[in-house]
């Protein structure tokens, strides 16, 4: 079992629990197998085997979040937890003070497991308000990774500054991105574009942190989806790319949508010689954020996510907890590297899906 202990499991089953006080678990207990109702920790199954990496078996299959099996016979899986749907609070400054509060635990837990030694974690900070609440009661090394030129770089150093922090930048060059596309791609089992462009910034700081002797590395992921993070969410029932009529529907659309993404990000990681740590998926923030009134993900201005802004002008100074950014793929400059790589190796932009089809050629 990994993300829990089997008693914690247990009385999860048994109390039908989605959110039993953990930052997410998978693996077996008493015969079953179990994964957490966000897909917080990868499991696979082929046949009646099963493992944590896709690598170990011949033809794996995603273990579905929120089911629980027989080991003997995985396909047959059934669903055991679903996501709280609470009302919303209707008081904003009691739903800040909820979500400040559960962060806080949150964060001090992961501080405490370093037992006040030598930090063995390390944070990646890309100098959004998601990666800095993160590393604001964390005594640890915080890295950005990015092209010299990057929206990212820039943030990272200016929001590290504001918080009085060093930071240690990870400066991609072409070959850098070359060397890890097949690695990243082989570690998540996927070549299409989005999901290699958004691993490897993860992959590369992953990969110095562990050359720096960290053996954990502390990740803001999941704050997105839990707090109106999303353009589609914003524009909710508008965007087509959106089912849900309301921006709390939106946001638990997206939320179906992590076992998926942290099954990439957590691989990749792992194949970098890091456990990533997010302290956005603990339960207890989970709840306070599922908690939150519409308004309070999305204001009617547009802003998003604010409450976690609100919340975070405890942990963070004000330009650093209202910072905009970009996703991870384009502040870093990934994408655009990745495509220049692609065409570079005759891949033109005209050929559907080109830079996939790169990834694909270097895998093979």
């Amino acid at each position: 079992m990994r993300g829990a202990t089997a008693e914690t499991v247990r009385r999860a089953l048994d109390e039908d629990d989605p959110l039993p006080g953990t930052r997410g678990f998978a693996g077996a207990v008493d015969g079953r197998l179990v994964r957490d109702v966000l897909g917080r920790q990868p499991l696979f199954f082929d046949g009646d085997d099963w493992a944590f990496a896709p690598g170990e078996l011949a033809d794996p299959e995603p273990f579905p979040a929120g089911h629980a099996g027989q080991v003997d016979d995985p396909t047959a899986a059934e669903r055991v937890w679903s996501l709280p749907d609470p009302d919303p609070v209707t008081d904003e400054r009691e739903a800040v003070v909820s979500l400040r509060e559960a962060l806080t635990g949150a964060l001090d837990e992961v501080a405490a497991a370093d037992g006040g030694t030598e930090a063995a974690t390390a944070v990646a900070f890309s100098g959004g308000v998601d990666s800095a609440v993160v590393a604001s009661r964390l005594d640890a090394p915080l890295y950005v990774a990015g092209f010299p030129e990057s929206h990212d770089v820039a943030a990272a150093r200016d929001a590290a500054d504001a918080m009085g922090r060093d930071l240690r930048v990870v400066e991609l060059t072409p070959d850098d991105l070359e060397r890890a596309v097949p690695e990243v791609a082989r570690a998540a089992g996927r070549t299409n574009a989005m999901d290699v462009s958004i691993a490897l910034p993860l992959y590369l700081v992953a990969e110095r942190a562990a050359a720096d002797g960290y053996g954990r590395l502390a990740v803001g992921q999941g704050a997105d989806e839990l707090f109106g993070g999303y353009a589609k969410v914003a524009r909710a029932p508008e965007d087509p790319r959106v089912e849900a009529d309301t921006v709390r529907g939106a946001r638990r659309e997206l939320l179906g949508t992590l076992p998926d993404q942290l099954e990439r990000d957590v691989l990749a990681l792992r194949a970098a010689g890091v456990e990533p740590v997010a302290p956005m998926l603990d339960d207890r923030v989970v709840r306070a954020a599922l908690a939150l009134p519409g308004d309070a993900l999305v204001d009617d201005r547009g802003e998003r996510k604010r409450a976690l802004r609100l919340a975070a002008r405890a942990f963070v100074p004000d330009r650093v907890a209202f910072r905009e950014k970009k996703a991870v793929q384009y502040g870093s400059l990934v994408s655009r590297e990745l495509d220049r790589l692609a065409r570079q190796a005759g891949f033109k932009r005209r050929t559907d899906d080109h830079v996939s089809k790169y990834v694909a050629s270097r895998v093979e």
